[in-house]
């Protein structure tokens, strides 16, 4: 009875074998990319124009699906760029490049030379330098993202306003400044527009990079750019694109007929 009673544990006992293998094979694992690395280069000035040349790229997890397939972009000091086009395109995938948090698997993204000293807002940076020469430290702490759907750490907003700089101790003269910059220090009854203004305020002299799934809020952006099948099929501003009737005209027409705009 009692051998009996222990045999009803034998599929737990090969669950937690099986589950403690995952947990081995993880720790021991090399990552592509050390998030831990102190090499490279760390720049005393650049300048923020990234391009992206011939950059090919699969997810790791489906690598006969491809996501960019030659993609061929520049974006210039102060510009702002909307990257827009249908689910799956790309579009988050470039940011995630900008980040490197993935690698391309051919072609490179690189920054362009120089100018002063100056931080990101919603991308990354890399004069004629591949991003894989720079230290990664210091690339992300070039770049601000803004999420759509931000995340907040359980404790205090001071405490999340001060997280954006890691690298010393932010007074809290700063952390307020910081607040009334983003139009937070005093909450309002239209908080969305708040945000907006204060997205457009913080992109001022920054080159920025957007990712679009509402077409109305890109209307004013220096250069759209639209991706289809992993590569960028039309450029311009909202009303040559409009003009053109071609990609982004399909985009907007669709959006409005569901009224998403």
């Amino acid at each position: 009875m009692a051998v009996g009673e222990a045999n009803s544990f034998a599929p737990n006992y090969a669950k937690a074998k099986i589950s403690a293998s995952h947990l081995i094979m993880l720790l021991n694992k090399e990552p592509e990319i050390d998030n831990l690395s102190e090499e490279g280069e760390s720049p005393d000035i650049f300048d923020g124009n990234v391009s992206f040349e011939h950059v090919k790229f699969n997810y790791p997890s489906r690598p006969d699906v491809p996501i960019l397939r030659g993609l061929n972009l520049r974006v210039k000091k102060g510009e702002t760029l909307a990257l827009v086009g249908s689910s799956g395109c790309g579009k988050s995938t470039t940011i995630q490049l900008l980040e490197r948090f993935y690698d391309p698997r051919e072609g490179r993204v690189v920054r362009r030379e120089h100018a002063h000293l100056q931080t990101c807002f919603v991308l990354q940076v890399m004069d004629s330098i591949d991003v894989k020469q720079l230290n990664i430290h210091w690339l992300r702490s070039q770049i601000g993202i803004v999420s759509q759907e931000p995340v907040l750490f359980d404790c205090t907003l001071a405490e999340n306003i001060a997280y954006g700089d890691n690298s010393r101790s932010v007074t809290l003269e700063e952390i307020e400044a910081a607040a009334k910059a983003a139009n937070i220090h005093n909450f309002i009854d239209e908080l969305p527009q708040v945000v907006q203004d204060a997205l457009d305020q913080a992109s001022k002299g920054r080159t920025c990079i957007i990712v679009a799934h509402r077409l109305s809020t890109i209307r004013n952006a220096e250069r759209i750019a639209v991706f289809q099948g992993g590569v960028v099929v039309e450029q311009g501003t909202h009303q040559q694109l409009l003009a053109k009737k071609g990609v982004y005209h399909m985009l907007v027409t669709t959006q409005l007929g569901h009224g998403t705009v």
